[in-house]
């Protein structure tokens, strides 16, 4: 059977234990990964491992052996309780190993958890686990986690009460962060909320939020951006220090000010220009950013690109002069036409 990803979500928290098989499938082997742990988890507990009711077995280990599945899935262990048999990266070319011993399946044997990469619909694996009744097919896309999800591992965490505001927050930063460290910020936010009675909040979250490797450049770019002049100098010699391009600099400078310039150009007003961003601006800097395009109009920010495409042209050209200082001076001119008022 195929369940939706709605559907899907229910069924991770709370698997069926008497079920043949399930066949998790993404493009993202970290998705994939996070949800096979979890079903496992809720299927066999906390001492699967110890118990020896927990058997992995490789796509290599299934080649080598064809009968490996059904033997793992047949064998009786010396604990009382559910068992499971995990196969990684299972491909349609082991189909017919892997669709052999779900057809001798029976009734207390162990279930058959696969995980494998993007399989089409024409994939032999993924139609037989869509058209068996008592196996699941789970397709994982790239779609950030939405509410039921962030719910479900802030109740599994022990986080049960989340204020609207930080739901929100928390859905901004599940776009702005991949599936593991997302993950690891919801734990890190349990643990931040330990014995706090108080609801969490949108400060909470900032104050467990990873910070960006890139985030020296963005404090110099938005410094540039609200004419903070003499805090572009001693950034500037961070970022050199630590090998930042000049031409990167350049870069995220002018990705920075024709976002700026797109929401200070919607009809809707800035505020709704930085909503309709894609990919959309991280939950912090959206305020920072609604601000900056006000402050500066439409208008003075076509003057900035066409300063930075020409700083750009000068940093690709063959030109001697010194790189860093080129960008420096075009920072610096940024910010005082910042400081203009329009």
């Amino acid at each position: 059977m195929k369940l939706s990803p709605r559907e899907a979500t229910g069924y991770f928290a709370r698997p069926e234990p008497d079920r043949a098989g399930l066949l998790i499938y993404g493009n993202d082997a970290m998705r994939v990964a996070l949800k096979r742990q979890q079903v496992i988890a809720a299927l066999l507990g906390p001492n699967a491992e110890e118990e020896m009711r927990l058997t992995r077995l490789s796509a290599a280990d299934l080649r080598s052996d064809p009968a490996a599945l059904t033997d793992a899935v047949k064998a009786r262990g010396f604990f009382p309780g559910p068992r499971v048999v995990f196969l990684d990266e299972a491909t349609d070319a082991l189909a017919d190993r892997i669709l052999g011993a779900l057809a001798d399946w029976q009734k207390g044997d162990a279930q058959i958890v696969l995980t494998a990469r993007q399989l089409p619909p024409k994939s032999a694996l993924r139609k037989a686990f869509e058209a068996h009744p008592d196996a699941y097919a789970i397709g994982i896309y790239d779609d950030p986690p939405g509410r039921p999800e962030i719910e479900a591992m802030l109740a599994e965490a022990g986080l049960g009460t989340v204020d609207r505001a930080a739901m929100g927050t928390l859905l901004d930063l599940a776009t702005a962060l991949d599936p593991g460290d997302f993950r690891q910020t919801v734990e890190k936010v349990v643990l931040y909320k330990l014995d706090d009675p108080a609801p969490l909040t949108p400060e909470d979250v900032a104050a467990c939020a990873p910070r960006s490797t890139e985030a020296e450049a963005d404090a110099l770019i938005h410094a540039v951006a609200e004419a903070k002049t003499a805090e572009i100098g001693p950034l500037l010699r961070r970022l050199q220090a630590q090998g930042m391009a000049p031409v990167t600099l350049c870069i995220a400078a002018t990705r920075h000010f024709r976002q700026l310039h797109a929401a200070a150009a919607d009809p809707d007003g800035a505020a709704s220009g930085i909503n309709r961003l894609r990919p959309p601006v991280h939950f912090k800097a959206r305020d920072r950013m609604v601000r900056q395009a006000q402050g500066w109009g439409m208008h003075r920010l076509e003057q900035a690109l066409g300063l930075l495409l020409d700083t750009d042209l000068q940093l690709r050209s063959s030109q001697r002069a010194p790189q860093m200082a080129l960008i420096e001076r075009s920072l610096v001119k940024l910010a005082v036409l910042a400081s203009r008022r329009p």
